[in-house]
């Protein structure tokens, strides 16, 4: 028999008291992505609350309901981040004092906007398990009441605002509600205030691949504890779902998908698209599971709405993200080739792709009948993946399709280079060149065929300024005529050969 009932749940998220600290955050219609998924979308912009997540609304409902003995016993929490900033403004609302207990990998913005809020920082565990583990006994030791981040009613019942706001912002009656999900108090609130108002609006759950721990529970009959969770997306990366939590969605959740990090980072680049914000993985994770089941054609036709629910990010996380985005939405493909290793081999190959946006380029000698050249492309589509295959296919070029291995996105790309397996003689120059299409085509077209290309980097940073960095096989009397070579091109260049990092890394 179930041990907690819903209708008293309903009423307490309609007694909450959370708008002394919590903002009714706006419902907004994402056109393009409307237009571009054929189904109206939404985003319930819970990054606009001053602690920038959803959180404070259960923070704030649990505290305001406590005892004024209780508020001086102090409170205490563990969280990734976005609880703990809210449980630290609400602690200082109310007069109590606020001990965090934070993972050592939770990201600085966070540790410091807690601080900012008044709360004392304890930063313990490698993941939020581990925090938890410290703050109960805390709370065991100390009296301090520990106020759990998403497995308690009242932080349920905060939470559960957020479907309510929904319900009454939107003119018509959505169809479906993605919901991004950890522990399951943001999806078990919404869930049965929606479900008590609207049973036919479908509740989804999107968590990570790496960190699915309520697919995995709901899947086993029960609360089911992951061996290792991914961390990408600190905001849900939980090992369990909450006892309460998992026992509501049983009852009020009807689909439960995942998506994967580099889904989740294209979702990021939607959302900054659509609003000029950069909300943290977990806040776009939602959108990214209503975007996945727009492409699998399994999203509804009618209205949905997805809930962004944080954004509070590193900023020195920015560039993994935006290079995930590239390759989660499909608009880069990464692959390797081999071309013949002879002088305008490389023109030939670039003039291939035919006038496509090149974002990387990387090759390095190593032998004289073949060159080996690791590629990245901007495409819009699966169809512009398999044209570019069949391009090169058609002029005898092979190649193999990198744009889904893990190890090429991660490190490949970046440790492409290396000595050259001869020893000659090379001169390293870097150029700087104005970034705009076909800017590499235009600066290959224009080195003179006479020099052997032995080293090639170039990627595209979004910058107005084009990089490469070439490496030539010369003789000593040669020399002289390279620099005049080079020189006649225009574009201002550097002399590396003698960078001791070149020494270090790639001279032969």
């Amino acid at each position: 028999m179930s041990k907690i009932n819903l209708k008293d749940l309903k009423e307490r998220i309609g007694n909450a008291k959370i708008y002394n600290l919590a903002k009714r955050t706006p419902c907004q219609l994402a056109e393009k992505l409307s237009h571009e998924s054929g189904s109206e979308i939404w985003l319930k912009r819970e990054d606009l609350q001053d602690v920038f997540s959803f959180k404070i609304r259960g923070a704030a409902n649990r505290i305001s309901n406590l005892s004024d003995t209780e508020k001086l016993k102090g409170v205490c929490a563990a969280s990734a981040g976005n609880h703990a900033q809210g449980m630290a403004s609400a602690a200082k609302y109310y007069q109590t004092k606020a001990v965090i207990f934070m993972p050592i990998t939770t990201p600085k913005i966070k540790i410091n906007a807690v601080r900012a809020a008044g709360a004392e920082i304890r930063l313990i565990g490698e993941n939020y398990d581990e925090s938890c583990k410290a703050a109960l006994k805390y709370s065991q030791e100390t009296g301090a009441i520990f106020i759990h981040p998403f497995d308690e009613l009242d932080v349920i019942a905060g939470q559960g605002t957020v479907g309510k706001e929904i319900l009454e912002q939107m003119d018509h009656t959505p169809d479906a509600i993605y919901v991004c999900t950890g522990g399951g108090g943001l999806i078990s609130g919404i869930g049965t205030w929606v479900k008590s108002v609207s049973p036919n609006i479908k509740i989804i759950a999107v968590e990570p691949e790496g960190a699915a721990t309520l697919q995995t529970s709901l899947n086993s009959g029960r609360p089911v504890k992951l061996d290792k969770v991914d961390g990408f997306a600190d905001g849900v990366a939980v090992k369990t779902v909450g006892f309460n939590t998992f026992e509501i969605c049983q009852r009020v959740v009807d689909e439960c998908i995942t998506v994967t990090n580099a889904e989740i980072c294209s979702a990021v680049k939607d959302i900054y698209e659509v609003t000029r914000t950069l909300v943290e993985p977990a806040g776009a994770l939602a959108l990214a599971g209503f975007l996945k089941q727009v492409s699998l054609g399994t999203a509804p036709k009618g209205i949905s709405v997805a809930t962004i629910s944080g954004a509070n990010v590193n900023f020195d996380r920015i560039g993994n993200i935006v290079e995930q985005a590239e390759l989660g939405s499909g608009q880069e493909m990464l692959f390797a080739a081999e071309i013949p290793e002879k002088k305008g081999a490389f023109l030939e190959f670039v003039k291939t792709l035919d006038k496509r946006d090149i974002t990387e380029f990387n090759y390095r000698y190593s032998s004289d009948r073949i060159a080996r050249i690791f590629v990245g492309v901007k495409t819009q589509s699966s169809d512009e993946h398999r044209s570019i295959i069949y391009s090169m296919e058609e002029n005898d070029i092979n190649i193999v399709d990198l744009s889904n291995d893990r190890l090429s996105k991660r490190h490949l790309r970046h440790m492409v280079g290396g000595r050259p397996a001869k020893n000659f003689v090379e001169k390293i120059y870097r150029f700087d060149f104005p970034e705009r299409p076909g800017a590499l085509i235009n600066f290959l077209t224009s080195l003179n065929n006479d020099w052997d290309i032995s080293l090639f980097h170039y990627r595209n940073h979004g910058a107005s300024t084009g990089h490469v960095l070439c490496g030539f096989k010369v003789e000593g009397h040669q020399f002289d005529n390279l620099e005049t070579s080079l020189s006649n091109i225009g574009y201002p260049m550097t002399d590396e050969t003698k960078n001791i990092a070149y020494d270090y890394f790639l001279r032969n």
